[in-house]
């Protein structure tokens, strides 16, 4: 599982790839916490992550932003763990997790990346 303290790989110079690539992580994120130990991440907790990676590649959200993308997260996370097994689940989020090196080769993350910009589609960026 990926620390808390580490950003994501930078996947894009757009904000719409960049906003996508973050859903994408805070989810892959609130996935391996809930699969391991049982538990999610709140909204606040998630916010605050994407405020460090953010920082960490020197960029920074608004707050508001933040939070969508952080409830966005909850949401696909949670459909995610409603429709997979246990064992599934642990592959699904180690699956996204190592994805987020670009280097790396996975046959689930593609779909689920296309979720996101799909929710982002859905569910567009508020102004601040």
């Amino acid at each position: 599982m990926r620390r808390y303290d580490e950003a994501p790989s930078e996947q894009s110079t757009t904000s719409i790839d960049s906003n996508s690539a973050l859903l994408f992580a805070l989810t892959a994120e609130r996935l391996a916490l809930y699969f391991e130990h049982g538990s999610w991440l709140t909204l606040a907790q998630t916010t605050t992550i994407a405020a460090q990676w953010l920082a960490r590649s020197g960029r920074q959200l608004p707050m508001g932003q933040r939070r969508h993308l952080s409830a966005l997260s909850d949401q696909l996370a949670r459909q995610i763990a409603e429709s997979v097994s246990r064992e599934a689940g642990l592959h699904i989020s180690h699956e996204m997790t190592e994805s987020l090196d670009s280097r790396y080769q996975s046959d689930i993350s593609p779909s689920l990346r296309d979720e996101c910009d799909r929710l982002l589609d859905e569910s567009p960026m508020p102004e601040q």
